[in-house]
């Protein structure tokens, strides 16, 4: 298993690790004398390090693979169901705002496994990886928003809100894809 790999499938394993920081009761909220929301912002933050990361050294070394490319998308989206879905459970996010993220995830998914099954790839658009970008600062903000830095709350509200609004837009615009690469495929 190469760097990049072992990069996707750490980030997989700091997947439960996080929900159990963000949804334990801990005495004090502290955690080997730490406040629990930074020991969850940390942990998240460097999940979400690792998705940068092992696509610019997949890139940066020629190991891109077949199993790094199937991997990857999963572990971002257990990483960001999980912290949202934690969020809910919390009373930091709005649970139809997190359906909404996690609805656009699963079609997402599905359009680009029809795709993959006939031969084509749909690659992440820019709209998609702003998505993402929104996400990853709205689940930082608000877990670290929820007790002291009552400011970071509303920096989280506002980018879920953005996130929820980029989630729609890039899933219509898989969808755009979706159709205009399924007629030239149907074309041959």
């Amino acid at each position: 298993m190469n760097l990049p790999n072992a990069l996707t499938v750490g980030r997989i394993f700091l997947v439960p690790l996080l929900v159990v920081v963000l949804l334990t009761k801990f005495e004090g909220h502290l955690i080997l004398g730490v406040r629990k929301e930074l020991v969850g912002a940390g942990i998240f933050g460097l999940a979400s390090l690792t998705d940068w990361l092992d696509g610019y050294l997949a890139r940066r070394r020629k190991q891109i693979t077949a199993l790094g490319q199937l991997m990857d998308p999963l572990a971002d989206k257990l990483l960001i169901t999980a912290a949202l879905v934690s969020l809910v459970q919390m009373d930091l996010a709005p649970a139809w705002m997190v359906a909404i993220i996690v609805g656009r995830e699963f079609a997402v998914t599905v359009l680009r496994s029809i795709a993959h099954a006939r031969g084509v790839a749909i690659p992440a658009s820019p709209l998609g990886k702003f998505k993402m970008l929104s996400e990853v600062v709205a689940i930082l903000a608000l877990i670290l928003g929820r007790e002291q830095l009552r400011e970071f709350f509303v920096v989280g509200q506002v980018a879920l809100w953005i996130a929820v609004f980029a989630a729609i837009a890039s899933g219509v615009d898989y969808y755009r894809r979706f159709n205009h690469v399924l007629k030239a495929f149907e074309r041959c």
